[in-house]
């Protein structure tokens, strides 16, 4: 197995620009980011991070690395993680992966440098070499929302199928027989998780669900709007899109409204992840609604019991439906939990 100093003398540079480059220092060159890049690859040389992670002592200090620190869902549940590591005498350092991989690598790394007691990840995909390295390697960790399927790591997440299920049966309800998704990343498992429920449960009344009703997204807002274009380019639109996360939600809103369209006359609109705001765009947005504060408290309590020995547990809790005014409600059928999200600080 190559070290670092087999890629240094490859590249021709120092032991020291080697570990620069790796970790993303900005005093290298970049004509030596290109020779020790291309020495890694050439070498096949991968860091040891969770060696580097082995301590004799505590730090009381936890890491946590989200996908996107700009998505409100993220943003809560980081909140009530740093809330629950405080109420048990540690502090947390926060990475934002903003849904790359090689972002999340360079956070898992670099917190592991740290000497940080434990790490808690939602994992942007699940084929990181340095993550399975870190997931396999003993060091004490648990994924939150996202996991690596096959990966001998606590989970603690939410189980949306049931909700996607009620949210289906709802929009059959209310006369909706052409549905379409707007998707995740289908290498995250949250992503292609929400597909398949959607699917499963189109099939559940005898709907199909095309190929033009199924648009690629990214968990990005930009990508919704994208998404949600295609969709009403097509001959026949269809009558219900469902994002599945927030920020391709609103994406999508703006791609309807930017056609002096609206939600729901001309196309209903739903959502997986529900947000605060949710209840102030017009009109309301029915959602799948995640336990983030919960979430994030479990997987906290989860490391804890990793990180001193105990055997830290999966959780799965489930998501509920919340009815709003985006899929052709009548006002009276609005859920009176259509508020926005509560924090759940009591509940453990």
């Amino acid at each position: 197995m190559a070290s670092i100093k087999d890629v240094a003398a490859e590249a021709g540079v120092s032991v020291a620009t080697v570990s620069r480059v790796l970790n993303d220092h900005p005093s290298v060159s970049a004509e030596a980011r290109t020779r020790v890049l291309a020495a890694v690859e050439t070498l096949g040389y991968r860091p040891n991070a969770v060696a580097r992670s082995l301590r004799t002592d505590q730090t009381r200090t936890l890491g946590l690395v989200i996908s996107d620190v700009m998505n409100p869902y993220f943003t809560e549940l980081a909140r009530s993680v740093e809330e629950e590591a405080r109420a048990l005498g540690y502090s947390v350092i926060i990475g934002n992966a903003d849904e790359r991989p090689d972002l999340q690598d360079h956070h898992v790394r670099t917190l592991l440098d740290r000497r940080i007691d434990g790490l808690l990840v939602s994992p942007t995909d699940g084929g990181s070499p340095l993550m399975l390295d870190a997931a396999r390697g003993g060091a004490p960790m648990v994924f939150v929302d996202r996991w690596i399927p096959g990966v001998d790591v606590p989970v603690v997440r939410a189980d949306g199928r049931a909700a996607v299920q009620d949210l289906v049966a709802h929009l059959h309800g209310l006369g909706h027989r052409r549905l379409a998704i707007i998707a995740g990343p289908a290498a995250t498992t949250t992503g292609s998780e929400r597909v398949e429920a959607f699917r499963a449960a189109l099939a559940t009344y005898g709907l199909p669900l095309p190929d033009a009703y199924t648009g690629q997204g990214d968990f990005q807002a930009e990508s919704g709007r994208r998404v949600m274009d295609s969709f009403l380019d097509l001959p026949g639109p269809p009558e219900v899109v469902f994002a599945a996360d927030n920020l391709m939600a609103l994406g999508a809103l703006d791609a309807v409204r930017a056609r002096g369209l609206r939600v729901p006359d001309d196309i209903a609109l739903a959502a997986f992840d529900d947000i605060p705001w949710f209840v102030h765009t017009d009109p309301p947005i029915t959602a799948i609604a995640q336990p983030t504060g919960e979430l994030g408290r479990a997987a906290v309590r989860a490391l804890v019991d990793r990180i001193e020995g105990r055997p830290g547990a999966s959780v799965t809790l489930p998501a509920r439906l919340v009815v709003r005014r985006s899929c052709g409600e009548p006002a009276s059928a609005q859920s009176p939990a259509a508020q926005p999200p509560a924090r759940n600080r009591s509940q453990s």
